[in-house]
């Protein structure tokens, strides 16, 4: 009876999360871009609230930029938190080079039989490279991600998106694999000693009682 494998459910994780992300970035931006304040409020209280916002471009004059009939979305051109924004095409390069490798490493890792037996790993796996085919996506087509989930509820977090919530969910599950995971205990071998057989002819003949 052939192993059970999960590298299907991996590849499940990472192209549901990678359209999921797509959709969310095209659909969020193109609703929200016939919004006068680009917003729309999901929940707000007196500490704060949740809200999904979309970020546009724009010229000197404070007007939006418009290529090709279409208006030019604002994106993060460095990582998750904005980490090295500041460095622009540069830092989108980079972290596209980055992104890139990533995929090929965990298309690699999951064609050892050890990975594609472990549910959390594979899991882990999928939800990651789901991320970082997402937002590498970006990195190629607009020069940064796009990003517009934002919560500032207690604290305010940086805007987001589904592709940063696949990556931080499947770093999350590698931690649990790692740590809580048990790998699969031997079984004990249990020896038979053998008798031969001219013994054992012996042992049918003598006499009972």
């Amino acid at each position: 009876m052939p192993d059970r494998t999960y590298r299907t459910l991996l590849w499940i994780l990472a192209l549901t999360g990678l359209g999921l992300d797509q959709a969310s970035k095209y659909g969020v931006f193109s609703w929200l871009g016939d919004k006068p304040d680009h917003e729309h409020v999901v929940f707000r209280t007196d500490k704060g609230g949740f809200q999904l916002v979309a970020q546009f471009e724009r010229d000197e004059y404070g007007m939006e930029r418009v290529e090709n009939g279409s208006r030019v979305p604002h994106v993060n051109q460095g990582a998750l938190f904005g980490f090295l924004r500041d460095h622009k095409s540069l830092a989108n390069g980079g972290f596209a080079v980055i992104s890139l490798l990533a995929a090929f490493a965990i298309v690699y890792w999951s064609r050892f039989k050890s990975t594609a037996q472990d549910a959390w790993l594979c899991s882990a796996l999928g939800l990651i490279l789901a991320g970082t085919l997402g937002n590498f996506y970006d990195r190629v087509a607009f020069n940064g991600v796009r990003d517009f989930l934002h919560w500032n509820y207690f604290f305010d977090w940086p805007v987001f998106n589904i592709a940063d919530c696949c990556l931080v969910c499947g770093a999350g599950l590698l931690l649990v694999q790692a740590f809580v995971a048990q790998p699969a205990k031997d079984e004990p071998n249990v020896q038979v000693a053998s008798v031969p057989l001219s013994r054992t002819a012996e042992l049918s003949a003598a006499p009972k009682g």
